[in-house]
C-alpha cells in the first residue's frame, strides 16, 4: 500500500504543486497516497498547441455542449473509474485524492471543463489545479469519440485568453503528443513553474458559455 505521510489537505496540495510534487495513489482502493516528482515533465506548450483541421471542424460543430466547473465531482468520478483506458492511468484516482481535489474547487483552484451530448448526458471532460498562471492538467475521460478533445481545445483556449504561461500534462502520452506535447527536464520545468506562479491568470478570461469560434480564434492567436 502507498504512504500516507499526513492528511492530503488543500493547504498541502498547492504547498506540493508549487514545488514541482503532485500525488497519486496505488489503487482506487487505496487509502493512502504517495509523491511524484518526475525527472523529466510533460508540458503542453500553449504557443504551441495544434489542433488538427478535423478536430477542429468538431469543435465548431458545436456537436458537445460545453461547460465550465458545472459538475467537478461527475469529472473526477469519471476519471476515477476502473475501466481500462488507452490514454490514461485509471486506477491512481481514490477517495483520499477526490476529497481533496474537491475542496480545492470549492476554494477556487480546481477547474473542470465538461462536454454533454444532445441527451445532456456528460460524456466527455478533464480536470485540473491552476496556480498564479500555471494549470496543471490531471485528468480526462471521454465516452463519446473526441469528447474529451474537445474539452481539451477549450481549456487551452481559455488558458491563452487568460494568461497562463504554463499547462503541466505531468506525463507525455501518444494522445498528447498530438497537440504538440513534450517532456522536460525538471530543471527546465522548474523554471518555468517558477516563473508562472508569481504572474496574474484568469481562468474566466473567456465567459463559461464561450463560443466553439471565439475558443479556437484564442489558440490561432498564439500561432
Amino acid at each position: 500500500m502507498s504512504a500516507r505521510p499526513e492528511p492530503l489537505t488543500p493547504e498541502l496540495l498547492l504547498q506540493a504543486y508549487a514545488r514541482g510534487y503532485f500525488p497519486m495513489a496505488d489503487s482506487a482502493d487505496d487509502p493512502g497516497y504517495f509523491w511524484v516528482y518526475p525527472t523529466r515533465r510533460g508540458i503542453l506548450p500553449l504557443d504551441g498547441f495544434h489542433v488538427p483541421q478535423k478536430l477542429a471542424r468538431k469543435v465548431r460543430s458545436g456537436v458537445f455542449t460545453v461547460r465550465i466547473d458545472s459538475d467537478f465531482a461527475g469529472v473526477m468520478a469519471a476519471c476515477a473509474e476502473p475501466t481500462p483506458h488507452p490514454h490514461r492511468n485509471s486506477t491512481w484516482i481514490n477517495a483520499t485524492i477526490r476529497d481533496a481535489y474537491t475542496e480545492l474547487h470549492k476554494l477556487g483552484f480546481a477547474h473542470s471543463v465538461e462536454c454533454f451530448d444532445a441527451s445532456g448526458t456528460m460524456v466527455g471532460g478533464l480536470y485540473g489545479v491552476k496556480l498564479g498562471a500555471a494549470f496543471f492538467g490531471e485528468s480526462m475521460f471521454s465516452r463519446a469519440t473526441d469528447a474529451s478533445k474537445v474539452a481539451l481545445v477549450h481549456l487551452v483556449g481559455r488558458l491563452v485568453a487568460g494568461g497562463f504561461t504554463l499547462l503541466d500534462t505531468q506525463f507525455v502520452t501518444d494522445h498528447l503528443k498530438q497537440f504538440g506535447a513534450v517532456e522536460v527536464k525538471r530543471d527546465a520545468y522548474l523554471e518555468l513553474l517558477f516563473d508562472a506562479l508569481p504572474r496574474q491568470a484568469d481562468f474566466y478570461g473567456l465567459a463559461p458559455d464561450a463560443p466553439p469560434a471565439l475558443v479556437l480564434q484564442s489558440i490561432s492567436q498564439t500561432s
